[in-house]
């Protein structure tokens, strides 16, 4: 197994990237308000990301699996959006501010998934996926977003949004420093397996079912990344009680990253996506229905361990299953875009329209059944995983 040397330099890029999303992703809503964008143009703005998530983590995944060079293309893609991001410090337009979005998403929107899947080899060694060893290093990207978000929120609060081109240089240039740490390292080709097929992969119903468990509970989680912070501050919240409220789930999500090794046997990998999927449909709820109750907020918030935390490193496991060797990139990459790239464009454009017309509080109620649908796919997938071990 690796040792903490090891997994150093990826604790870092992992610290380093969510810092960067945990200011970026709560305050752009916010910024672009500020800049005097509609909520219609504020949505579309915010789905630039999860739009490259439709292509380029494929299109990377793909040509790392192909050239096993991922440090190398990680390191290209920290640098150029590093640079791209002078751009936001210009006065732009719609259009503009959209091109430079665009430019810098598709080379950052793929970071995660070539870095999971560089790290998932050394943490699944003898194909056992080791959810301790895992979950110590991705801990240091929820300390990395807690920090930003909270620090990001007093800033913004006492000093102004037109620091936001600021923050995104200085974390884009942390990221861009942690993948120059990385070790050049290209990993050998698989005996036997050097151009793998991955679509027998995607026509087995588990991994189908997979898939749609995920569409659909991440669409569920969208709505929280795009419109919680404006729904937080249209109620009267302060911009630092709203970082407050982002950082409580991200403790929350620390806490069960570093014992999820104690947690995770106590159900089956698809019983925790169940229970996720579950207990989002329950947060969800709480948010529309009642965010003025203060202990019933923070509940919503603390479910953020299972929610989010719990269910992503399901999904990690269950793709190093399913998506082994030269198939792991692709296999991450799929899990971005059907994951967070369709459901983030469909959950952004189309709750921004419908809280144009109905209140933001409407786009948590769609929220919660979204995640509704996502408990069924999941309890689908568990029966296909009992029927298939009694066979």
């Amino acid at each position: 197994m690796p040792d903490r040397k090891q997994l150093f330099p990826f604790a870092a890029l992992s610290a380093s990237y969510f810092a960067h999303i945990g200011f970026f992703n709560p305050y752009l809503p916010l910024w672009l308000k500020e800049l005097g964008f509609s909520l219609i143009a504020i949505s579309v703005l915010t789905s630039v990301q999860s739009a490259t998530r439709l292509f380029a983590p494929y299109a990377w995944g793909a040509l790392s699996d192909h050239t096993g060079e991922r440090v190398k293309l990680l390191r290209y893609g920290g640098t150029t959006a590093l640079l791209l991001s002078i751009g936001l410090w210009f006065e732009l337009g719609g259009v503009a501010l959209f091109v430079v979005l665009l430019l810098m998403f598709t080379h950052t929107s793929a970071m995660m998934p070539m870095s999971e899947a560089a790290l998932a080899h050394l943490v699944s060694q003898g194909g056992a996926f080791d959810a301790r060893r895992y979950g110590r290093v991705r801990l240091w990207g929820s300390l990395g977003f807690l920090f930003t978000v909270v620090a990001a929120g007093w800033w913004f609060e006492h000093l102004g949004m037109g620091h936001f081109p600021g923050w995104t240089m200085a974390t884009l240039a942390a990221v861009t420093l942690s993948v120059w740490l990385l070790p050049d390292a290209r990993e050998a080709p698989h005996p036997n397996d050097d151009h793998p097929d991955v679509w027998p992969v995607l026509r087995q119903p588990p991994v189908r079912w997979f898939f749609l468990a995920v569409f659909f509970h991440v669409l569920s989680h969208i709505f929280i990344y795009v419109f919680l912070s404006l729904y937080l501050d249209s109620l009267g919240y302060s911009k630092t009680v709203i970082g407050l409220l982002w950082a409580l789930s991200v403790v929350i999500e620390i806490g069960w990253f570093f014992t999820q090794g104690r947690w995770l046997p106590l159900l089956s990998l698809s019983g925790w996506l169940v229970l996720a999927a579950a207990l989002m449909a329950l947060r969800m709820g709480l948010t529309a229905g009642l965010p003025l109750v203060w202990p019933l907020l923070l509940l919503a918030q603390a479910l953020h361990a299972i929610t989010f935390a719990a269910h992503h490193t399901v999904c990690i496991a269950l793709l190093s299953h399913h998506f082994p060797g030269r198939l792991r990139g692709r296999g991450q990459a799929l899990y971005s875009v059907l994951g967070y790239g369709l459901p983030g464009l469909l959950g952004g454009l189309g709750g921004g329209l419908l809280s144009s017309a109905f209140g933001l509080a409407s786009v948590f109620w769609l929220s919660a059944l979204c995640a509704l649908v996502a408990t069924g796919c999941a309890l689908r997938l568990r029966q296909l995983e009992h029927a298939s071990h009694r066979a």
